[in-house]
């Protein structure tokens, strides 16, 4: 088996009207780009919710030229893989190829956003299907859940102009009955340079590179970026009554470390040992040793440039509560430490997530351009894999030992009223909130 060539250090400019270019050279027949745009759910205007989501199908509705149908052929017609959508922080363009279709695929991408031809007889079947979208989530109650959390944990401020978390891409029924062929070509002015990045995988020089994005993507209008702060409404409960549902779904939200803190990386080892797989602390307390949950995870999610820790569990409705405390309590151990068994296994898991992560070329490219975006810099493999080596237990526990995530926590839970009409379930002194029912996507980042 010939030996694997490992790809060189990343390179890293800014063209000049303002896009970010993280560039990775890798041998290989093939590339993948990554173009993140920092426009996203959550920058829906107020009462418009769901313009971006409806915004980003209009956009493949014809351009520079081609209608929807020929600008279709022309994408398969290089073969390319094509993918992204919109999150609540920002809209993806993904694609990947053969190298010689490269200036090809960056060009047709960047009509999208350029040059799009909007035709506004479309827009009434695109605001359709995301009311049927919107539909389908209430359909499923563990989806429902997680924008139900972003409502009560991320609330938008009264009178902000932009919509926040508290809604999916698809948007709200009254933010799509306002969208108006008028209000999304507006919005659509914030789509440009400014604050988006591109991260690149392809066996090029870093001077072709470079000519090859600025040709195509160079003349992109400025754009706006303008960040949505994400706030914590700590110590909060909530409980929506489904009097259909057959489980008990909990979220849980606390504080946790932003991207680019020192204790980020021991951060994450804690994270990986309480819920990293068969061996972690959730599974083990929750559904080895009691079977209260059939599901029960816990992940760093980032928002606003700040970290937050999201738990979830489905349970039983009778069970639920005890779920609940159980949870709580392994929140409430972290800061007596790791033990050295505990460190090895988390350790291990997060450097092969590191090593296969970086196998893929579409991986390695949406990693640039999250490393770009959210850390401000590009994390080369080796440079994360030494630093998790260097990383010992008294560091993790050193962290842990200041760590208290639990007394914050803000805990939402869908399912039908077992514990009581109109209570949350018990997790401390709390105040009910009433969300509503919507959903999006949560961007995670490990490592």
């Amino acid at each position: 088996m010939p030996a694997r060539s490992h790809p060189i250090p990343a390179h890293l400019w800014t063209l000049p009207g303002g896009l970010t270019v993280a560039f990775e050279r890798r041998s290989g027949p093939g590339f993948a780009f990554d173009l993140r745009v920092p426009v996203g759910s959550a920058h829906d205007p107020a009462g418009q919710e769901g313009a971006s989501g409806v915004l980003e199908e209009w956009l493949f509705k014809g351009a520079d030229g081609l209608d929807a149908r020929a600008l279709q052929d022309a994408f398969d017609d290089l073969g390319v893989r094509r993918g992204g959508g919109v999150g609540p922080e920002a809209t993806r363009f993904s694609v990947s190829g053969l190298l010689a279709d490269l200036g090809a695929a960056l060009t047709l991408t960047a009509s999208v956003l350029n040059a799009p031809h909007l035709p506004e007889d479309e827009l009434p079947v695109l605001t359709d299907l995301a009311r049927q979208d919107l539909e389908g989530l209430l359909d499923s109650p563990a989806d429902r859940l997680a924008t139900l959390a972003r409502q009560t944990a991320f609330p938008a401020p009264p009178g902000a102009p932009l919509s926040g978390y508290g809604h999916p891409a698809s948007g709200t029924p009254q933010g799509l009955e306002a969208l108006t062929p008028a209000s999304l070509r507006a919005h659509l002015q914030r789509y440009g340079q400014a604050g988006s990045v591109l991260g690149l995988v392809a066996d090029l020089d870093p001077g072709q590179a470079r000519d090859l994005t600025a040709a195509a993507l160079g003349g992109l209008r400025p754009g706006v970026h303008e960040p949505v702060p994400a706030v914590l409404r700590r110590r909060v409960q909530a409980h929506v009554t489904d009097p259909d549902a057959e489980q008990t779904h909990l979220s849980l939200t606390l504080p946790g470390v932003p991207p680019g803190h020192p204790d980020w990386m021991a951060w994450q080892v804690a994270l990986t040992a309480l819920s990293g797989g068969s061996a972690s602390r959730l599974f083990h307390a929750v559904r080895e040793e009691r079977g209260l949950a059939y599901a029960v995870s816990a992940s760093p999610v980032i928002l606003g440039g700040q970290g937050f820790l999201g738990a979830y569990a489905g349970s039983t409705p009778a069970r639920a509560p005890e779920t609940l405390q159980v949870i709580l309590a392994e929140l409430e151990r972290l800061p007596q430490g790791l033990t050295p068994a505990e460190f090895g296994r988390a350790r291990a898991g997060l450097d092969a997530s590191v090593v296969f992560g970086a196998e893929s070329m579409r991986a390695r490219a949406h990693a640039l351009t999250r490393d770009a975006a959210v850390f401000g810099r590009i994390r080369s493999v080796p440079e994360l894999r030494e630093s998790l080596s260097k990383l010992t237990l008294d560091d993790v526990n050193a962290f842990l030992a200041r760590y208290h995530p639990a007394p914050d926590v803000t805990t939402v839970t869908i399912g039908p009223e077992a514990h009581g009409p109109g209570e949350p379930l018990t997790a401390g002194n709390a105040e009910p909130t009433p969300p509503q029912p919507s959903d999006h996507p949560s961007e995670t980042l490990h490592a």
